[in-house]
Formats: C-alpha cells, structure tokens, sequence
C-alpha cells in the first residue's frame, strides 16, 4: 500500500510543479520579453536572435524558479489531500506523516539536482554565451547600420556618414563623422576610407580611418584648429543598439565551479580581494539546497485543514518565496560588501527555514495544534476582508 501512496503524492505533487514553473518562469521573464521585443521592432533584430539570447537566459530563471515551483507544488498537493479529508483517511490507515515522507524527499532532491546543475553549469554556460552573443548582434548590427550617403546617428554623440560601403568587407569611402562625445568640444573628421575593426577579446568594435583630418572647435579656449593623420581610431559605443537587452554580469557569473574555485586560490595567493568570487560559491550551493529547507516547511503547512487549499497553497508560497528571497538578497548584500562572511550570508536563509521547517514537521507530524499559524492565517483572513472591504465600498456609487 506505503507504494502506491507515494505514487499516489507523487503525482499530485507533479502537475501544480509543472503548472508554478510556467508561471513563475513566464512572470520574471516578462520585463525581459518586453525589452527583446523592442529590439525586433525598433532595432530590426531577427527574430531567432531573439530566440537565442532568449536560451541563454533561461537558465538563470530557471535557477530560481524551480525551488519555488516545488514551495508551490508541494503546498497545493498537501493542502488538496488536507480539504478533501484525504489526509484523515491516511493517517486512519496507518500511515504517519513520515512516512508520506518519501516522494516529497524525491521530488525535493530531484529539484536540488535540477537546480545545482543550472547554477553550477547552465548559469555560467547562459551567461558566457550571451556575452558572445550580444557582441556578435552587436558588431553585426553596427556594421549593417551604417547605410551609405545616409546620415547614421546609432552611436551616441556620434553623426557618421560614408559616400561609399562596399559589402563585401564592410569598408567605407569619403568618410565624414561628427563627434560630440566631448562636451568641451566638437570633432568634424574627415577621411578617405574606413574599416570596422572589432575585438572579441574586449568586446570592443572600432572604426578605424585612414588618410584624413580632424576640425576639432574648442568651446573653451574658443578656437579652431586642423590635425592631419594617417591612422585614426573612432571606438563605437554599441550599448544603445541593444539597450536593455544586455544585463552586464559579474566575471564571477560566468565561471563554473572548477573555475571559481581556481580563481579563489589564485587570487588568494596574489593577496587580492575574493569577495564576488565566495559570494558566487557559496550561492551556487545555497540556492539547490532551497529546495530541501522549502519542502521542509510546505508538507506541515500544506496538511493544515483548510477549505481553499489551491488559493491558500499559493498565497502561502508567495509569502514564503518573498520573505526567503527578502534575506537572500540582504544576507548576499551584506556579504559583498564585507560586513558577513560569505557563508553565513548566503546561508542564513537555509538555516531560518530550516529551523522553522524542522519545527513545523515535529509538530504536525504529533498532530500538535500550531497555534501561531492559525493566529497568522487569522490575521491575514481579517486583513484581506478589510482591503476587499474597503474596495467594494470604494467601488460603490
């Protein structure tokens, strides 16, 4: 019977898993469609570009949806077989609290591993890969943007103008370019011919010039004067092409964890600074562990009676996912800047639940009465009925 229970919880647990991960995923990736969208029609950007760097960013979404998907999963379950007196039925047959344990431990390492393998290799992964990916659009598009006998204002500060590109090697003739980028002063230069020259390694693109002059105007000592030049650099700020779409992260982001791992001892040994370097570490294991702390916490909160389990179950883990995510973000903002270690601010979350968890399960487990979560449940009840009160009254003619 214990088998076909777990299956039984198993799969009740699965559905509203898969239902919070579209959810959560869809939600926090929003702000990011919008952005990408507006490259397609303002910037001209192919939609499988988009597509692309839409691939490269999942996995950083992922990393955080997937805990709270299973928060979610295991609360609607629990609370499901809590109102329909499922759970009465269970425990009358025998079968105690730990024991229901089982798929819910499944589910939950099977959510870590999950978990650990995107922030461990698929972050990192995502993370290099769209820095590639934004330099390619973006050199691509610096170079597809510059129309011939078309006045081309792309580039901040920047006026370029050529009489002649050819397409083959993307080299411009008759160059005229107005460059305001100094404030104190104003460059017109001229050149015969041109070529974009880039930089994978800096990630840099560059319009070099060849055989011309600069009429550089000095607005503060108000004069004017020519220099003539055989080579000329102009670098060209591509962050305006892709405005938005590119989220610039931390060097420590991208690496794996072999490779933070040598990056800490080299740095270490060179007497410099490790601190973005721990922080990534250790959140690379504190946020798969989540996984436990949140399954922890759900089943005892979940099989609390109740009548609007799924509504309850999902106002229950928004809470918990704002509060957890609330002291990972302090905990992570007080270890960067060195006023807790490294471990203890990226932990203490864990530790809190899993604290609250541990208690919660010894307790529901002796089908012990949890007065103070009733009190909270109260509370909330009477401040929803308020605020829907006062908004019906509002509402009224």
């Amino acid at each position: 019977m214990g088998k076909i229970v777990h299956r039984y919880v198993f799969r009740e647990i699965v559905v509203p898993f898969l239902f919070g991960l579209s959810v959560f995923t869809f939600i926090l990736l929003i702000a990011r469609l919008l952005k990408l969208i507006e490259l397609v029609v303002t910037r001209g950007v192919p939609v499988l570009n988009i597509l692309q760097l839409l691939s490269y960013i999942m996995p950083a979404f992922l990393e955080v949806t997937v805990p709270m998907a299973m928060l979610l999963a295991i609360l609607v379950a629990f609370g499901r077989l809590s109102a329909d007196s499922e759970m009465v039925a269970l425990r009358s047959s025998g079968l105690s609290l730990y024991q229901l344990i089982a798929p819910v431990a499944m589910v939950a390492l099977l959510a870590t591993a999950a978990t650990a393998a995107l922030s461990v290799w698929a972050r990192p992964w995502g993370n290099r890969a769209l820095k590639t990916a934004l330099f390619d659009l973006a050199r691509t598009r610096a170079s597809a943007g510059i129309k011939p006998q078309v006045f081309n204002d792309d580039f901040p500060g920047l006026v370029i103008y050529a009489e002649i590109i050819e397409a083959t090697n993307d080299r411009l003739h008759h160059v005229l370019i107005s460059d305001e980028r100094d404030n104190t002063q104003h460059n017109t230069i001229f050149a015969r011919e041109g070529a974009m020259v880039s930089n994978p390694a800096t990630q840099a693109v560059t319009l070099r010039l060849r055989d011309g002059f600069i009429h550089t105007t000095d607005g503060r000592a108000g004069a004017e004067y020519q220099t003539h030049f055989e080579f000329y650099d102009v670098n060209l700020d591509l962050r305006q092409m892709l405005e938005g779409a590119r989220q610039r992260e931390r060097d420590p982001k991208e690496l794996t964890l072999g490779q933070l791992g040598r990056a800490i001892a080299a740095k270490r040994t060179a007497g410099l600074p490790v601190l973005p370097e721990l922080v990534e570490y250790h959140r690379k294991f504190s946020i798969p562990f989540a996984c436990v702390v949140f399954a922890l916490v759900a089943v005892p909160l979940g099989v609390q009676p109740v009548r609007a389990a799924r509504s309850r179950g999902f106002t229950l883990s928004l809470v918990m996912i704002f509060a957890y995510y609330v002291l990972l973000s302090i905990g992570q903002a007080l270890a960067e800047q060195g006023l807790l270690p490294a471990v203890v601010g990226l932990w203490l979350p864990n530790a809190i639940f899993g604290a609250v968890g541990l208690y919660l399960f010894e307790r529901t487990a002796r089908e012990r009465t949890l007065v103070q979560l009733e009190r909270m449940q109260s509370a909330l009840a009477a401040l929803r009925d308020r605020l829907l009160g006062r908004l019906g009254a509002e509402a009224a003619p």
